[in-house]
Order: structure tokens, then sequence, then C-alpha cells
């Protein structure tokens, strides 16, 4: 697996190691795009006297699930040539890319203290240990959902491209641009089997000690991520025999 992560890293941003940390700074430029946005709206932060902290603490954990699990599958389009070798097997490329994203997301994290320090915001949160809690739940979900969405990636590519399209409407319905409690009863429940939404939730109860916590649940979090998982390794069994016999 060793060798993967190096050529993941290095073929990652033209052909230069150094492109592992400039593609760490996607998902903070995307984060910065989002937040100039609504501060350019005028919006108001329904917790806390800073916007920027109440919607970072909603992009963080989201996009953090999107782009583990999101390159996860693309890693094994990119590197199918690589499984026509004997000692290269799929979970060898789904766990390098995993291990890159998350450190990737580590750095991103980093970047986005760093920004909210020099904004003048106060990036700390109220209970560190829940929002860590918050963050590893995020980072376990990505996983999770990646091993499932790269083994069936391998069967058809179809389904990274539809991986993406699902993570956008997660991602909307996640909570990060609103208050999942303020909303009518029925839509908040619809809402609440989206897992990454508890992700959120979880990450603002940690920050805010006010934060309705009416919808969080923890434990479906972590549930849904065994059972993409499970379901991933599965699958993996089915993609191992279709490269056997292709």
């Amino acid at each position: 697996m060793t060798a993967v992560v190096l050529r993941d890293i290095r073929t990652r941003f033209f052909n230069h190691g150094l492109g592992f940390f400039v593609t760490s700074l996607w998902p903070l430029v995307h984060m910065l795009v989002l937040l100039a946005i609504y501060n350019f709206t005028g919006r108001r932060a329904p917790y806390g006297e800073s916007l920027n902290v109440f919607f970072a603490t909603g992009l963080v954990p989201t996009l953090l699930f999107s782009y583990v699990s999101r390159y996860m599958a693309v890693s094994v389009v990119n590197n199918r040539q690589m499984m026509s070798f004997p000692i290269v097997r799929l979970l060898d490329i789904v766990f390098a890319r995993a291990y890159l994203e998350a450190i990737g997301g580590i750095l991103t994290l980093v970047f986005m203290i760093g920004v909210l320090l020099v904004l003048g915001d106060d990036p700390w949160p109220s209970d560190v240990q829940s929002a860590v809690s918050a963050y590893l739940a995020a980072l376990f979900l990505g996983l999770g959902a990646g091993v499932l969405v790269a083994s069936l990636a391998v069967i058809s590519p179809f389904f990274t491209i539809a991986w993406i399209i699902i993570c956008l409407v997660l991602y909307i319905g996640s909570g990060t641009l609103f208050v999942v409690s303020k909303l009518p009863e029925q839509v908040a429940y619809a809402l609440s089997w989206n897992p990454v939404l508890h992700c959120v939730e979880w990450m603002r109860t940690a920050y805010y000690p006010t934060y309705s916590d009416k919808v969080l649940d923890k434990a479906y979090v972590l549930w849904t991520g065994l059972g993409f998982l499970f379901c991933g390794l599965g699958f993996e069994r089915v993609a191992r025999r279709r490269l056997m016999d292709g």
C-alpha cells in the first residue's frame, strides 16, 4: 500500500509531490467562496456571533465526508491499470487514497482555523472532545461510503458519477445552510435520514451549548458508516472476481 500512497502523492497534481499540499487547499477554497457569498448576502449567524464559524461548523464535516468518499471512488478509476498486478489489491488503492484524504482533511482544517483567526473569529469549540468526535464520525462515514462506492465503481464507473450527484443532494440536505430544528417537524424528520446531517448537528452542539440536539442521533452516523463499510467489503469480493475474470 505504501507504493500506492507514494504514487498517488506524485500523480495528484502536475506530477509533483507538492501537489498533495496544493490539492488540500481545494476544500478550503470551496469553504472560503461559500463564506464570502454568505457574508455578502448580509445573513446573520443563527447561533454565536460569527457567521463564518457557524457555516464552517457545517462545511467542515460535510466537505470532509464528500471529498473522502468521492476521491476514494475516483482513485479506483484512475488506478485501474495498477490492479492488473497481482500484488496490488483493490483495497490497497482504496485505503491508500483514504489515508491521503484523511491527512488532506486535517491540513484543510488547520488552514481553516488559521483563516478564521486571521479574520478575527474564535474557531475553538465549547466542547473540544465532542467536536473531535464529530470530525472523526464524518471521516468514518466518508471512509465507509468510499469503500462501498469504490467497489461499485470497479463493476461500473457510472457509480462514481452517480455518487457525485448523491453527494450534492446530501450536501443540500445536510443542514449546513440552515438550522434543522427550526424547520417543520415533518421536514426535519425527512432530512434526518441523511447521515451527514447528524455529523453537522454533532459538530454544532460542540460549538454552541444552547444548540438543539433533538434531531441528532450519533449512533445512526456510526451504524450507517459501519453498514457502508461492510457492504463495500462485500462488493469488493464481487469486484475482485470481476477483475480476475477480465
